[in-house]
């Protein structure tokens, strides 16, 4: 395991506040999945997820699609239809990236495709990107089936890449997306040629229970808005901006949206044992979801070819807090893996 503890971050005090909104709004995704998900588990079998209204469907497109004018305009949109459902794709294929295997992202809870626009110019900027939106969660996908097991999220997943990267991809996820991604190399690690996994949630370790508890608390229907900013508070150090466009479009997904999606358990040494491809896993140093030291430590035991980085002053918002020296650590390994 390596501690990135040398690493120089400069970061001013107006954009400190902005990661920790950030932070606060991946947080806040995440519990109201994983919130969700708990109650669903106790009442009975899985559903679909889906819109409670035709407005509250409109409200969420509506800022949906202002999150997604901070990207860079898309080379191509698909809608993948597979066995539970349509799954929305946006792609970026610059030029001269004919011949390198694409970078697929897979977007943590309720954050959808948007949750990449600091990251996605620099991993676009050589490399054809394939970016999802989950099934199961708000964003444009369109779930049709129950999700039966977290195995089933791979199986989606699969079926998307054997239509748009058939000669396999990098795959590329955070928080709930990166414990997708692991389920999807585990099954089908023939189709990955790299593994990476930014602050992955229930992968090698569960979040720390004072954290999911204030998750839990704050994800409750109903609750009066001092309470619920207070569990927020307590969750991501930072306060609600309802002028950032990201943060409206959680907002109005975690409003208006229901989530169905099966909670994954971290991996079994097993499980672990079939990432047999190059896996890079990086950790946050503070407040973290993944496990922090618990889950870096249990990486490093447990995977095959495993790198592991403890990044220094970093949240679990790490792929956006350090997206410069990030990009540049996984385009070496993508560059080593193809000669």
């Amino acid at each position: 395991m390596v501690d990135r503890s040398t690493a120089r971050h400069r970061t001013t005090g107006v954009q400190r506040r902005w990661w920790r909104r950030l932070a606060l709004l991946v947080l806040l995704g995440f519990a109201l999945g994983g919130a969700t998900g708990a109650v669903r588990t106790l009442l009975g079998p899985p559903g679909v997820g889906h819109f409670r209204s035709e407005r509250g469907r409109a409200e969420y497109a509506a800022a949906y699609d202002e999150a997604m004018s901070a990207l860079p305009p898309p080379t191509a949109v698909h809608d993948v239809a597979t066995r539970w459902g349509t799954v929305r794709v946006y792609e970026w294929a610059p030029p001269g990236s004919a011949g390198r295997t694409p970078v697929v992202l897979l977007p943590g809870r309720s954050s959808g495709v948007p949750m990449w626009q600091v990251n996605l110019p620099g991993f676009a900027a050589q490399r054809r990107i394939l970016a999802l939106d989950a099934l199961g969660d708000a964003g444009m996908s369109v779930q049709g089936v129950p999700l039966a097991s977290f195995d089933d999220m791979a199986v989606w997943i699969h079926e998307v890449l054997t239509r748009l990267a058939p000669d396999g991809a990098h795959v590329v996820g955070h928080s709930f997306g990166g414990a997708t991604a692991a389920a999807y190399a585990r099954q089908y690690p023939d189709d990955v040629v790299s593994l990476t996994l930014l602050e992955p949630v229930f992968t090698f370790a569960r979040p720390p229970a004072d954290m999911m508890g204030w998750a839990v608390l704050g994800s409750f229907p109903g609750l009066p808005d001092p309470v619920r900013e207070l569990a927020l508070g307590r969750i991501g150090g930072g306060t609600y901006d309802p002028d950032d466009p990201l943060a409206r479009m959680i907002a109005e997904g975690s409003k208006h949206y229901t989530a169905a999606l099966p909670t994954p358990n971290p991996l079994t040494e097993d499980q672990a044992a079939r990432l047999t491809m190059p896996v890079y896993v990086a950790i946050a140093s503070t407040d973290s979801l993944a496990g922090g030291r618990r889950a870096a430590d249990r990486a490093t035991a447990v995977l095959p070819h495993g790198i592991v980085e403890t990044w220094p002053d970093t949240t679990h918002s790490l792929p956006m807090q350090v997206a410069g020296p990030l990009e540049e650590r996984l385009e070496r390994l993508w560059a080593e893996q193809e000669g």
